[in-house]
């Protein structure tokens, strides 16, 4: 025996591991395994949102109509349902709800807004969707589109569509944009 007789052996303790330790062996383990189940987030569709539209002649007109404040009407048809896409004025419409509105920002430039309520109720339609993004991406003020879709949802940035509705209401500014309407002066 090694141990003297009236003495108890000695126990052993556990090395624990530092908060240095533990974050090299995360780094480790996502070099080698990845990210687990609950720390990946879904990730957002890298669709062509809008890409259908863009190149079409309807939409093109559309566009025109809307940013010299004309009517124009043509129809979509997405999972055996025809929508009317249309401009008055200063409003596109789907299916008879406003989706785009316009308000004047300067002579030249209007703001671009969208009323997310009606966007809500369509966003499960595809047509919608790439119509929605279309718009915003056929109006190269605007800048880079942030929309996405997920799960049959919108979002716009980071959040969803519907976030902050109750604080700030259904408008959301897009952007400005330049106009083509003559102004008063000019059509005399």
């Amino acid at each position: 025996m090694t141990a003297a007789p009236g003495k108890a052996p000695k126990k052993v303790k556990v090395k624990r591991q530092t908060p240095e330790e533990r974050a090299e062996a995360l780094r480790y383990n996502h070099m080698m395994y990845g990210p687990t189940a609950k720390e990946v987030r879904p990730v957002m569709k890298k669709a062509n949102l809008g890409g259908p539209y863009l190149a079409h002649p309807k939409f093109q007109s559309l566009i025109a109509a809307f940013k010299k404040g004309t009517a124009f009407t043509f129809d979509v048809t997405d999972k055996g349902k025809s929508y009317a896409v249309a401009t008055e004025g200063s409003q596109i419409l789907f299916g008879g709800k406003t989706i785009y509105y316009s308000r004047p920002l300067n002579r030249h430039e209007d703001n671009l807004l969208m009323d997310r309520e009606a966007t809500l109720q369509f966003q499960s339609v595809d047509a919608l969707v790439h119509l929605v993004a279309a718009v915003i991406r056929a109006l190269p003020e605007l800048g880079a589109s942030q929309l996405g879709v997920m799960n049959q949802e919108l979002y716009y940035g980071a959040d969803k569509l519907d976030a902050g509705m109750a604080e700030q209401g259904p408008n959301l500014l897009v952007g400005a944009y330049r106009h083509q309407r003559v102004p008063d002066a000019l059509r005399k």
